[in-house]
């Protein structure tokens, strides 16, 4: 819904940098909202910790990740691009404990 709000209501309305940002968070917000599907089933079957800790950071990662950039995009307010790499980071613990949930031996 973001990227079609971006590409059909933005358009013209935005500078071609701020429209690139704007679909820059639509991509990694529906990319993030699908493996937190996956995650999400994973968690009913298995409650694992570094599962629930998998699906805590990916939530927060996009709305901070995504959010940020929305923000930068349409507010043109350029200090919204220092709080986008603390949801990247967030974004990398997310798959990171995904990872460790998956290696774990007997899971």
């Amino acid at each position: 819904m973001a990227g079609a709000f971006g590409a059909h209501a933005l358009r013209g309305r935005l500078a071609q940098e701020a429209l690139a940002v704007f679909e820059t968070a639509a991509r990694y917000q529906l990319l993030h909202a699908v493996a937190l599907l996956a995650v999400a089933a994973l968690v009913g079957q298995a409650p694992h910790r570094w599962l629930r800790l998998a699906a805590r950071s990916l939530t927060l990662g996009v709305i901070v990740f995504s959010g940020s950039l929305y923000a930068l995009a349409l507010t043109g307010q350029r200090w919204w691009g220092a709080v986008t790499p603390a949801g990247g980071l967030l974004l990398m613990l997310g798959w990171l404990a995904l990872l460790v949930a998956a290696l774990r031996p007997g899971r």
